[in-house]
């Protein structure tokens, strides 16, 4: 265990990259390492450690991580630099070779981080590496950021059983597991009571709650829901096979639970729905969309797609553009394929070039901002209640409706963190596109 005494004063700098998840996470460790005596590093502040919070979903998203990790040495000289995260768990060699590390934690040990720290002293040559085997990726609680924000990410869930053929995440994070309803309600109620007005619902497969305990994700929305306070649920993404109608028709009548839904697509071809070894067809999706739609017309509904998997002939994308173009839906997160070490998908044969899968990209991308323009075109002129946030740019601040509407107004401190009803467009409630 760690010796309190010995970090009292001590200045520590978050690096933080990629998803919710990690940004929960990251808390939660800046949570522990407060009561510990360690202090958040100010402006231009010198940090004694620098944790860098890594991402792994794309090759992209590696580089992002190195050029995070040589700017922290760089900018924060003589700290003990500490790199964990979906990066570290599956590179952890490479990370550790890198100049100026001095611990790599994997995703099993990321959770007792501040334990790890008994010791300060600049490593010569390669970084210690405390990094489980994949198989072995077990600890979960239940965790809240807060972090002066007025949306709070609350992780349910952790790992995934699905081992999609392009995806290195059940590696990077272990197998499905959760805490159950109760511990997960007790974390959120613990949220309101310091100020949360929304709470987003955070894992990695977020419908798979309650695997290891009996419980569904059902049982979990119903038990939130029930709590007495003035607070807003999101759900931050969850996988059209677990998306029942159960779900959705109690969202649509639920008191706190937004109309706003994040649904995995990744293609809108079946041939490479296949070749990704998803769970579900392009009709279950489309059917879940439009039982959204039915019971909340208003409701925002955000798709994750790819492009250029291997596999994916131009006979498919056109298929898979043509039916995301079909669906109601109101903003696409379009990704590009990468090829990563250890994925079934490199077994395929057919490979898109980088130069088409940027093209394909810039084309779904421009669907993606038509139909973002049309919904909120659809909402103006619309009442509804917004949460406002203590961000500030250029004078302004902003917040978002139930349905996932971004508004702004001249910042106005007495309204932060308060709901307001308004009318979208007028003078103090304009839309923004930029979210």
């Amino acid at each position: 265990m760690m010796d309190k005494g010995l970090f009292s004063g001590k200045k520590v700098e978050f690096i933080t990259l990629g998803c919710k998840l990690n940004f929960a996470e990251s808390s939660a460790i800046g949570r522990s390492l407060a009561e510990a005596g360690f202090t958040r590093c100010g402006r231009g502040e010198q940090a004694d450690v620098v944790i860098v919070n890594t991402c792994s979903v794309t090759d992209v998203a590696d580089k992002k991580d190195r050029q995070a990790i040589h700017r922290a040495v760089r900018q924060h000289p003589g700290a003990y630099v500490v790199v964990t995260g979906c990066y570290a768990q599956l590179k952890p060699e490479a990370v550790a070779a890198i100049e100026g590390v001095d611990l790599v934690l994997g995703a099993n040990e990321k959770v007792s981080l501040p334990d790890f720290l008994d010791s300060m002293e600049k490593k010569r040559g390669a970084a210690g590496c405390r990094v489980s085997k994949f198989k072995d990726i077990s600890a979960f609680r239940p965790i809240c950021s807060a972090d002066d924000r007025t949306r709070h990410f609350l992780k349910v869930q952790d790992g995934c059983d699905y081992f999609c053929s392009y995806c290195t995440i059940p590696f990077a994070r272990g197998r499905s597991r959760s805490a159950t309803v109760a511990e997960t309600v007790a974390v959120a109620e613990r949220a309101i009571a310091d100020g949360a007005k929304e709470i987003v619902l955070t894992g990695v497969n977020t419908g798979d709650f309650g695997r290891l305990s009996g419980e569904t994700f059902f049982d979990l929305i119903r038990a939130l829901d029930a709590v007495e306070a003035e607070v807003r649920y999101r759900i931050s993404s969850i996988e059209p096979n677990l998306l029942t109608d159960g779900i959705i028709e109690f969202v649509a009548q639920s008191r706190h639970f937004a109309p706003h839904f994040h649904i995995p697509l990744q293609s809108g071809s079946d041939t490479v729905l296949r070749l990704m070894r998803r769970r579900y067809d392009a009709a279950l999706f489309a059917e879940k969309v439009y039982r959204v739609k039915e019971l909340m017309p208003d409701a925002f509904i955000g798709v994750d797609i790819m492009t250029g998997m291997r596999g994916e002939t131009p006979e498919c994308f056109e298929e898979s553009r043509a039916f995301i173009s079909s669906l109601p839906v109101s903003q696409l997160h379009v990704f590009t394929y990468s090829e990563r070490r250890g994925t079934k998908a490199l077994d395929i044969g057919y490979i898109v070039p980088m130069e088409e899968r940027r093209r394909r990209n810039e084309v779904l991308q421009r669907v993606s901002d038509s139909k973002l323009s049309a919904f909120y075109a659809d909402q103006t002129g619309r009442t509804a209640t917004v949460l406002w946030e203590d961000s500030r740019t250029h004078g302004m601040m902003h917040g978002f409706t139930g349905n996932y509407v971004r508004l702004e107004r001249p910042y106005d401190a007495s309204r932060v963190n308060l709901f307001e009803r308004v009318t979208i467009g007028e003078d103090d409630a304009r839309p923004s596109l930029s979210i």
